[in-house]
């Protein structure tokens, strides 16, 4: 059974900085390119960002694009994403996936019901 446990959330201030982290177990974890999203209070989910099974490439949505960064330990099987200068615009459920069934889920229309909350807040 596939698992991915969230951690790592909490509330910030703006310009904080928080680093989340993703627990996986029940597949092979080097061999999945894997993927952050969130979703924000009332709206639809957000793709993140993602990064190769190896982890020499990564990818990140333009709205973090500088602030965040995306890397992986093979040999934990662990998922992170350090997140600075954060803004309030960043509160959100953040969520890991594997990057194939993250973009199914988003391309129908799908959403995450677990995950760590980020409140960045004065």
């Amino acid at each position: 059974e596939v698992q991915l446990v969230e951690s790592g959330g909490g509330m910030v201030q703006p310009g904080g900085s928080l680093r989340l982290s993703c627990a996986a177990s029940g597949f092979i974890f080097r061999d999945y390119d894997m993927s952050w999203v969130r979703q924000a209070p009332g709206k639809g989910p957000e793709w993140v960002s993602a990064i190769s099974n190896d982890g020499t490439s990564p990818y990140y949505a333009d709205s973090v694009k500088g602030r965040f960064a995306i890397s992986r330990d093979n040999a934990k099987n662990t998922l992170y994403l350090q997140m600075n200068n954060l803004k309030p615009e960043d509160t959100a459920l953040y969520s890991c996936a594997r990057t194939q069934e993250a973009l199914a889920t988003l391309e129908s229309g799908g959403s995450w019901a677990q995950g760590t909350q980020v409140t960045v807040s004065s």
